[in-house]
């Protein structure tokens, strides 16, 4: 069985840090791309050759079969993804999304597991982004756990530019070599990143970058800034660290904690030398070295200043007091700029859909709302996920009363409406200590 096979590779990469292994390809074969089939999205976009999951089941043996044969015989050459844009929250500009084609899904599916066998054995732990058992929340947590239990009283709050449309080939090709000798894998792989985009009709080719929605994008992400940021990070500059340090990742989004100012300020040097090796560089205007931890508050009051806060994940961070007053605690809230955003994409996506019958309306808010405190429901956010909630009912009052004549549903009518159909209570549902 090839799950038997992923799991043999594993414990080898595990063993033998340095292996590089040649046999790779043969395991995507019919029985790896059934399941990755299987495991596709029904409702997924359509890339440039408009074929659906439905359409290509309607012969799946075959269909299967042949694309065996053409990734065996290296003839399969993977297609042009079509650009399209979706909404970038906070902020007015647009971030270019990849669909691949049908087939191409299938394979980067399978080439996804491949590398994911290998690299999850390397990958540090403080690395949380598009990994499996791994996401956003154990992030902040094991930032939780760094701040108030470790001697930290710096972070630097980096972002990447532009990090996906970025990545280099050619690096990206040599970072792969290292673990892997198999060339009809590596062959494969720089077919993808070579594949392009069409957008408008017209193909786009570069040099570098790896289209966002990629099935094997996020997997080849991890392994770039793996060699790029999480290696050098472990490997070198934390040993040339007078104190502390620790960095916390997750996909291109991470913070670095520092004991030392000192080593704070040169990380940030050090970093921009590091990205440019690379072809990557941060955005200024958004990296930054701030006093953070459990002396900032007091140190803050001396200077006649507010303590400083970072954002990271969707949140704001702050230093803060246990209940009783005596112990340091480091507490978030939803992030200005996310808050703002999610009622700004609440607002658009309720303008189109208000003409739909009162019950489905209430039941999309509700899933909307709870798939809110699904995520932004932690730890002391309670205040900001039910101002949330407010200004989603004081939305939705807007839109249902221009529905019909002016005015019609006033605040009275409104509440025995949601007495009907109740939206979701605001709750902490994820502990993050």
């Amino acid at each position: 069985m090839v799950e038997t096979k992923l799991l043999r590779i594993a414990g080898k990469a595990r063993k033998e840090s340095k292996f590089k292994f040649t046999s790779l390809f043969h395991l995507l074969g019919e029985e790896l791309l059934r399941e990755c089939f299987k495991r596709l999205r029904k409702e997924a976009a359509t890339g440039i050759d408009k074929i659906t999951k439905e359409m290509y089941a309607e012969e799946l043996d075959a269909n299967l079969k042949r694309l065996v044969e053409r990734l065996q015989t290296m003839t399969y050459i993977p297609q042009s993804v079509r650009r399209v844009y979706i909404p970038k929250q906070g902020s007015n500009k647009k971030r270019p999304l990849g669909i691949p084609v049908l087939e191409d899904k299938i394979v980067q599916a399978g080439l996804k597991q491949i590398l994911e066998s290998i690299y999850e054995e390397d990958f540090i732990n403080d690395s949380y982004g598009f990994r499996p058992e791994k996401g956003c929340h154990e992030a902040l947590r094991q930032l939780s756990r760094t701040v108030e239990k470790e001697s930290v009283n710096y972070v630097v709050e980096a972002d990447i530019k532009g990090f996906f449309d970025n990545v280099s080939h050619e690096w990206m090709m040599k970072f792969l070599a290292h673990r892997i000798a198999d060339k009809r894998v590596l062959r494969m792989i720089k077919r993808f990143l070579k594949a392009g985009v069409m957008e408008a009709g017209i193909v786009y080719k570069d040099e570098k970058g790896t289209p966002q929605g990629g099935l094997v994008s996020p997997i080849l992400a991890n392994i770039y800034l793996h060699y790029v940021l999480d290696l050098w990070f472990e490997k070198v500059y934390r040993k040339s660290c007078k104190g502390y340090a620790q960095i916390i990742r997750y996909a291109d989004d991470y913070v670095a904690c520092f004991k030392q100012k000192v080593d704070a300020l040169r990380f940030k040097d050090e970093l921009i030398k590091r990205l440019a090796k690379f072809g990557l560089e941060i955005v200024p205007s958004e990296t930054k070295v701030i006093a953070f931890g459990r002396f900032a508050i007091e140190n803050a009051k001396r200077e006649g200043k507010k303590p400083e806060t970072f954002d990271f994940l969707g949140f704001t961070h702050y230093c803060s007091k246990t209940g009783n007053g005596k112990n340091f605690k480091m507490k978030r809230k939803t992030s200005q700029k996310k808050f703002n955003a999610k009622l700004k994409s609440f607002k658009k996506w309720l303008k189109s859909a208000r003409t739909l019958p009162t019950k489905i309306l209430m039941a999309k808010v509700c899933i909307k709302l709870q798939g809110h405190y699904a995520y932004y429901g932690v730890t002391y956010n309670y205040d900001a996920i039910s101002r949330f909630a407010y200004e989603v009912r004081k939305i939705l009052h807007k839109w249902l009363n221009r529905r019909g004549k002016r005015k019609c549903l006033n605040w009275s009518k409104f509440c025995l409406l949601l007495k009907r159909y109740p939206l979701p209570n605001p709750r902490i549902m994820v502990c993050l200590f």
